[in-house]
């Protein structure tokens, strides 16, 4: 039998020993093919792929080319102890949890297993129960120690409640949408550009929660608010030998992000020395941590955005350009507010409901009046803005002056009439005009009788 053979089962249902097993990929060292066999047979229906080796040479060797969650590690076999090649892999770089199988649980060789980086034991002889509670206690810590990391970047970004809900029904939020819509399940690099607060995070999860990795984490990075001199131990991960010799890791984000979405903010803020790092792991799909001499595979989709000119930052210096590039295969420009003024009623209405839910305070009401006059403002800071402005007025509970209606209280409805959107968009234009008729016309793409008709029969 060849002593690396590689088993990749269908996709697992549910069982007793919980859903992560699902997902978690498994190495078998032993020398023994009646013990590695019995192991694969336990563990192949419910995992998502199992290998086995039957020395620590081959065991070496896929370390290499793949990377594993757990490994099941025989402790006596013929050349080097099972740990003493732990150890010695620890120190070239090692990444997963470690099971030791061993027919001798004396305490010094406990305390020799837990130095060299085993997580549990099973003693031999062994029944088929005790290597799945094993392997089910292995991945329930792993995955709770890749959720605690990532859950301080979630809550960092503060966008997790929008959800990927890319809202609007303007033209241009609707060509965006289709285009996501296409990008989505392929593996392609993706570069959302535009002003800030114009939702390119949204539009990151919309492809997030739209792709085959949407079980999967999704990763949101401000390259800006990361250290220059810890952006790369915090982003590939770092191993060291503490005092005492023992080998310590750090996996970093991209190992901690594996299989799904890693959303990186602000691209341009990246050092030179880590974007050269970041341009690697994006050709080769692998990472190599600082301190390691071994590279871990990944599977990782790479979602970018900036408001920064990417050309002019590469003519000055300030970014690679193979690594723009690189990066730069789709660009998708998310629209600034007062280019999609048709979607303020929209996204002023989820953010009522949203954040008075939140906060606990009665909603306002979005009157014709006060819609309007947001229809006329500027939105300099885009939709960030406008949420801002709701979540304030909430708080005091009443809309600024320079919003709040003037005598006209009637609610507006979830959908407007043709006449209202009608009425809103030309008193808008008109409003950009400073009351030209003419201007307004020209711009509406109708006549100058038209604009002073309607203004007739609306009193303005």
């Amino acid at each position: 039998m060849n002593p690396a053979q590689r088993t990749l089962s269908q996709p697992k249902g549910q069982s007793e020993f919980g859903n992560g097993l699902a997902t978690a990929s498994v190495l078998v060292v032993d020398d023994e093919p009646g013990i590695r066999n019995f192991i694969v047979k336990i563990l192949q229906p419910l995992v998502g792929c199992i290998e086995q080796a039957a020395n620590t040479e081959v065991a070496s060797l896929l370390l290499d080319k793949n990377h594993f969650d757990i490994v099941i590690l025989d402790n006596v076999m013929p050349g080097t102890t099972g740990i003493e090649w732990l150890s010695e892999q620890r120190r070239l770089g090692f990444f997963a949890d470690t099971i030791l199988i061993t027919a001798f649980a004396d305490m010094d060789t406990a305390i020799e297993a837990m130095r060299a980086g085993a997580v549990d034991f099973v003693l031999k002889p062994f029944r088929s129960n005790q290597i799945l509670n094993a392997v089910a206690r292995c991945v329930d810590r792993v995955n709770l120690r890749r959720e605690n990391y990532l859950l301080k970047y979630e809550l960092a970004s503060g966008n997790a409640g929008t959800r990927g809900r890319l809202l609007g029904s303007s033209p241009v939020i609707e060509n965006i949408r289709v285009t996501l819509q296409r990008v989505a399940p392929l593996p392609t690099p993706l570069l959302l550009t535009g002003d800030t607060g114009t939702g390119k995070e949204v539009a990151a999860r919309a492809v997030h929660v739209m792709s085959d990795r949407s079980e999967k984490p999704f990763v949101p990075i401000n390259c800006a608010t990361i250290s220059g001199d810890l952006v790369e131990h915090e982003l590939f991960g770092k191993i060291q030998q503490n005092s005492s010799g023992r080998t310590l890791r750090h996996d970093g984000v991209f190992m901690n992000a594996n299989g799904g979405t890693l959303f990186l903010d602000e691209i341009v803020e990246l050092p030179l020395s880590a974007q050269a790092a970041l341009l690697r792991v994006i050709e080769h799909r692998k990472v190599r941590p600082e301190g390691s001499s071994r590279e871990v595979p990944l599977d990782l989709r790479f979602i970018f955005a900036t408001n920064i000119n990417l050309e002019k930052a590469v003519q000055d210096g300030f970014f690679r350009e193979d690594l723009y590039h690189r990066i730069n295969v789709l660009n998708i420009r998310m629209p600034v507010l007062r280019e999609r003024n048709g979607d303020i009623k929209e996204l002023a209405l989820m953010f009522i409901q949203q954040i008075s839910r939140s906060l606990g305070v009665s909603p306002l009401s979005l009157s014709e009046g006060v819609l309007l006059n947001m229809s006329r403002y500027d939105w300099p800071g885009n939709v960030r803005e406008l949420r801002n402005l709701i979540e304030r007025s909430l708080i005091v509970g009443e809309w600024p002056a320079e919003f709040a209606a003037s005598g006209e209280v009637e609610e507006v409805e979830a959908v407007d009439s043709l006449a209202v959107v009608e009425r809103r968009h030309i008193l808008s234009v008109l409003d950009t005009c400073d009351g030209n008729h003419a201007e307004a016309a020209r711009r509406l793409g109708v006549s100058r009788k038209t604009v002073d008709r309607k203004c007739a029969m609306w009193n303005v």
